[in-house]
């Protein structure tokens, strides 16, 4: 008889970021705004239900337009808390953004990020924010967030030079006493074996499964690490272009770890990494 496991996804974008990657400008043109969030919403709580995906957290797209600076950044943060706030049974906690574009301003809203919004961590993707992930403006951006209680979220996908994974170490070195979420990091088989040398030099590191093609590597990674470094992840975006929940899912469920690692990994670390309880 299998175990029923609670899921919880850390890794669910709101947003468009395909128009940054040869993708359409608009998801989906022949809806208004309104009837768009609807069909967003419903399509992505049909997907987490047909998988038994019980909550997730939800990030902004990057590919946000940002042509008016900081203010556009600061309406994807509103957005995403409202996201939230509309649907806190399924979306217990929100990520935000800030851009390194912005300098020192971002300090500001990393402040209000936490005190105002209640959002629980800031997401650095850097493939589309025009700068090295060990830029020195994200690196004083994660001192302040470990200050104040925001957990890094870092996209680290080795594919593109601007994420590669000695630059995750440097970040996450940077504030040894704070946890650290490293998103897409499992993204190839070089990348995977690359993680198992990172979580060495760098134990504050959790790292996601999104853009894993088998989970096979990754619960060796658990048994060597310990599965305390592991959180459950899909990339998930929004509609159009996500359809449904990662593979990996069902693999966790049937792999060859104790079912205290599979509920660690499923939901449990994510809960203690973002203090839900």
């Amino acid at each position: 008889m299998s175990t029923e496991f609670e899921v919880l996804d850390v890794h669910h974008h709101v947003g468009n970021a395909f128009r940054a990657l040869g993708g359409a400008v608009d998801s989906a043109p022949g809806l208004d705004a309104e009837q768009y969030r609807k069909v967003e919403l419903g399509s992505r709580l049909a997907i987490m239900d047909e998988s038994a995906v019980d909550q997730a957290i939800v990030i902004p797209g990057h590919g946000y337009h940002r042509s008016n600076g900081i203010g556009d950044t600061r309406a994807e943060n509103d957005a995403i808390a409202a996201y939230r706030d509309r649907t806190p049974q399924r979306f217990p906690a929100a990520v935000g953004i800030v851009e390194p574009r912005d300098g020192a301003a971002s300090i500001a809203e990393l402040d209000r990020c936490r005190s105002e919004l209640g959002l629980v961590g800031i997401s650095f993707h850097t493939r589309f924010q025009g700068v090295s992930l060990d830029s020195r403006w994200i690196l004083s951006y994660c001192e302040h967030m470990a200050g104040i209680g925001l957990v890094p979220v870092i996209h680290a996908m080795d594919d593109t030079p601007e994420e590669a994974l000695w630059k995750l170490a440097v970040v996450a070195r940077s504030i040894p006493q704070t946890p650290v979420l490293a998103l897409d990091a499992f993204g190839s088989y070089e990348a995977t074996r690359q993680c198992f040398f990172i979580a060495e030099v760098a134990p504050n590191v959790v790292f996601d499964t999104s853009l894993s093609y088998n989970f096979d590597f990754i619960e060796e990674f658990a048994l060597e690490f310990g599965p305390e470094r592991v959180v459950f992840g899909t990339d998930l975006y929004s509609y159009p272009v996500g359809r449904r929940i990662s593979h990996i899912l069902d693999q966790i469920r049937s792999s060859a770890l104790d079912d205290e690692s599979k509920a660690m990994i499923l939901a449990g670390n994510a809960r203690r990494l973002f203090g839900l309880g």
